[in-house]
């Protein structure tokens, strides 16, 4: 719709005495609001970009978050881990999350942890849960193996693809 046939439109709107009219369709939004009389109209057209290729993978990503109107202290800075640390966990397996939620080492807080660390896991076992939009989540092991160290603190929000658990599959 060009500027001229969209200029038409509104002014037999107008003198139709509709209130309020929406048009949507693939490519345009077209809401229109006309108050009482003695008062201007307000009009507000969006227009939708039309992707001409579809990508072959889609990914969906949680909305940004408004920023803060706190001031955030600076990071802290972790120290670096000797190259020795790294060539022992070599041969290590990393549990990381499958979605993003809130981290809990056990189902209520008088019961046992799930898993502690040098326990014995196996596929299926429950390792911990993970709490996403008041869904508890169950999530299981997926390698056999002995827990070496929980990388997560209980009650703590965790991202996706964030490391939970380090394995020793052996």
């Amino acid at each position: 719709m060009n500027y001229h046939e969209l200029q038409d439109f509104i002014k037999a709107v107008a003198k139709s005495g509709a209130t309020e009219v929406k048009i949507d369709s693939e490519d345009l939004k077209i809401t229109i609001k006309a108050p009482g009389k003695g008062k201007t109209t307000e009009t507000i057209v969006q227009q939708i970009p039309v992707a001409t290729q579809m990508p072959q993978a889609m990914t969906l990503q949680a909305p940004v978050a408004a920023p803060a109107a706190a001031p955030v202290a600076p990071a802290a800075v972790a120290p670096e881990v000797p190259a020795t640390k790294v060539d022992e966990n070599a041969n290590l397996i990393t549990i990381k999350a499958p979605m993003v939620g809130t981290f809990y080492r056990k189902a209520a807080p008088e019961k046992p942890v799930f898993v502690n660390v040098d326990d014995n896991i196996e596929p299926g076992k429950v390792i911990c849960i993970l709490e996403a939009m008041k869904l508890f989540n169950e999530i299981e092991a997926e390698i056999s193996g002995k827990i070496v160290k929980v990388l997560v603190d209980d009650a703590t929000p965790v991202e996706y693809d964030q490391p939970l658990f380090l394995v020793d599959p052996s």
